[in-house]
């Protein structure tokens, strides 16, 4: 599951040291793009007459157990781009840092590597900032005008497309640390018009901030266009806001029901009856207690600021473990 919010801690300066010992990792998830990357470029490099033809190709050019070989930049864009992915599997972070100044000495253009400079050498949000914001216009002029239309709507499927949308994101969340809450909802709003699947996980962002920003009507279209949606976010926002509107009542009721059949961790730490841990957790499963941590992590003043909303939780939470003493004949 995504980040719903800008960390608000820095991240630990320790250097991690290369060692011919260490196993090879992964370690940044973006680094996996590379072969998805790769195949992309060799397949623009041919002309192919139908999909089938297609298919025979790549079938040749997978091999089991081998990376698919990185065919030869053609461009100085994609000459610096191969720098950033050797830089995402780089442990050192000086030399992440290092590789990113030399991929933008070579184009411009990489709107990956202002990502990474904006992540690892930026020392306040205000610098963040510019890094994102160089990075959107870098992206902006690799794709062109053109690509906007073209893939408009399923924008991510298009691998070119993913340095521009993750610089993007990054400046809309370091807009929102410093407060500007409307830019970064703009930003949001319009990278969901561009790729509606959302694959970055943006609405969760927009979400919080609707809700920040008491804009019910907004976030209930939001609720409703993602209504399929199967996490802790959305099954206690719904309630919440539904309660807001109707001030309690069937519909409310029905609501914080799935809820809590969804995820029946999030009341303990809602109700206080468990503190949360000083640390997010490292992963989220759905349904589970991690994944109530981490809404409620959130979300918590959202539900202080709605008056009535803690006691009508506690009151279904009550009826919810009366039904099931009754379904099982327990005491």
């Amino acid at each position: 599951m995504a980040a719903r919010k800008p960390s608000k801690k820095a991240k630990a300066e320790d250097e991690e040291i290369e060692s011919p010992f260490l196993p090879p990792v992964i370690l940044d998830p973006r680094a996996l793009e590379k072969t998805m990357y790769d195949l992309t470029r060799i397949i623009n490099q041919h002309d192919f007459d139908s999909e089938e033809e297609l298919h025979n190709f790549l079938q040749t050019l997978m091999v089991p157990g081998q990376p698919v070989a990185s065919p030869i930049a053609q461009t100085p864009l994609e000459e610096a781009q191969e720098i950033i992915y050797e830089a995402w599997n780089t442990r050192s972070k000086t030399q992440r840092i290092k590789l990113a100044k030399k991929a933008l000495s070579i184009s411009e253009d990489c709107a990956d590597a202002y990502v990474l400079l904006a992540e690892e050498s930026a020392r306040t949000v205000e610098q963040a900032l510019h890094f994102y914001e160089q990075g959107m216009a870098a992206g902006e002029r690799a794709l062109g005008l053109e690509a906007f239309e073209e893939y408009k709507g399923n924008f991510w499927a298009a691998i070119e497309t993913r340095p521009y949308m993750r610089a993007r994101e990054g400046l809309a969340l370091a807009l929102w640390r410093l407060g500007d809450r409307d830019a970064a909802i703009d930003h949001f709003v319009a990278m969901l018009d561009l790729n509606p699947g959302d694959n970055q996980g943006v609405r969760y962002h927009l979400l919080e901030l609707f809700q920040e920003t008491e804009e019910d009507d907004s976030l209930r279209k939001l609720l409703k266009r993602y209504k399929d949606d199967a996490s802790a976010q959305w099954f206690y926002t719904q309630a919440l806001v539904t309660y807001r509107q109707y001030k309690g009542g069937i519909r409310a009721n029905k609501k914080l029901s799935a809820a809590l059949a969804y995820n029946p961790f999030v009341p303990q730490y809602l109700l206080g009856r468990k503190r949360l841990p000083k640390q997010h957790p490292s992963t989220i499963s759905f349904g589970n207690e991690d994944e109530a941590v981490d809404y409620v992590a959130d979300a918590l003043p959202f539900w202080y600021d709605t008056p009535g909303a803690l006691d009508w939780l506690r009151d279904m939470v009550e009826r919810s473990k009366t039904r099931q003493t009754g379904q099982t004949g327990l005491d």
